[in-house]
């Protein structure tokens, strides 16, 4: 089979390999019909995350082709989409529906532990918690989504009310744009690049600006979807006393120089979350079936898993007019 393979920063390849084997009797293996690429994949490109090389990819979708014979949900034909951090499936942790807490450790497709989902097939462990049938109503792309970014946009959102900031309006910022806004908050949203900026109902062009139309007090919540150090400052620039931060973007590898003082002086909530993706399910899959929150327009390019070289290169431009790409097999 082929998998895309980042061998460098900067560098993509299309390599063939095995084709992979029941990871354990309660795996499964999806042919893959549509993976994504998620900007957290463009860290390993860019080079934040140096750990060559890596088969790459966490967001997919495609139909069960086998089975192990401890596999109970699922049959040989479904249309699945494959959740981005995998866990046990059987401890107290995975119960809660957020792999994060597995007691045997949480595992990310494409980082390293298990295969890259931008590829012709996936082996996918403990099937019967990992899986989502496609569900009814929902497009590939909405399902898609739903196996990362807009659980991550969600998550980051969690508590919404009162006036949000969301900063960096690629795929998860949108999402976490459109979280808040369904929960009932009025949301700002903040990207340097003005036609992400015309994505969304209410942009700001200055972070300043927050302060101007809160009255001086700042927002209630920052989503910050960066998590570089100019964002992080940017976001308890623009939060009020009281209010909260939460990161759901990937800080490169450096530490980053937290002012705790200011952050007790100001009773700050700091929130780093890595999105419980099998926990959202039952919140999201009927919002996007109702069209509450939307999905559309997020994708906007689509290229060939041959071509994925093109493809990262268009998403690492980071322009207005490319914001998530998906790649097919």
């Amino acid at each position: 089979m082929r998998t895309v393979v980042i061998t460098g920063t900067g560098q993509v390849s299309v390599e063939e390999v095995p084709d992979p084997v029941l990871p354990g009797s309660d795996g499964a293996i999806v042919q893959v019909s549509q993976a994504a690429i998620c900007g957290s994949d463009l860290h390993f490109y860019d080079g934040d995350l140096p750990f060559f090389p890596v088969a790459v990819g966490h967001e997919c979708i495609g139909t069960v082709v086998e089975t192990g014979p401890d596999v109970r949900r699922f049959s040989v034909g479904d249309r699945v989409l494959v959740a981005s951090v995998a866990g046990c499936g059987t401890c107290d942790g995975c119960a809660t529906g957020d792999p994060v807490t597995c007691r045997s450790g949480p595992k990310v497709f494409g980082a390293g532990e298990l295969g890259g989902a931008q590829s012709d097939l996936l082996a996918v462990p403990a099937a019967d918690f990992q899986l989502l049938r496609v569900p009814e109503g929902v497009s590939d792309e909405a399902a898609l989504l739903l196996t990362d970014n807009l659980a991550t946009g969600w998550a980051g959102a969690s508590g919404a009310s009162g006036t949000v900031v969301v900063l960096g309006l690629g795929a998860v910022g949108l999402c976490a744009y459109r979280s808040a806004a369904s929960l009932g908050a009025r949301v700002l949203g903040f990207d340097p690049v003005a036609g992400r900026r015309a994505r969304v109902t209410e942009a700001v062009e200055d972070l300043a600006q927050v302060m101007e139309l809160t009255g001086g007090r700042g927002s209630d919540m920052v989503i910050d979807c960066v998590a570089n150090d100019a964002s992080m400052d940017a976001a308890f620039g623009a939060v009020r006393s009281g209010g909260t931060v939460s990161v759901v973007g990937i800080h490169p590898m450096e530490p980053y120089p937290l002012n705790l003082l200011m952050g007790v002086y100001r009773s700050l909530t700091l929130r780093m979350k890595t999105a419980p993706v099998h926990q959202t399910w039952a919140d999201l899959v009927p919002l996007v079936q109702s069209r509450a929150l939307p999905t559309d327009g997020i994708f906007t390019h689509s290229f060939a898993l041959s071509d994925a070289a093109s493809a990262y290169a268009a998403v690492a431009a980071r322009s207005a007019d490319c914001i998530k790409v998906v790649l097919t097999p």
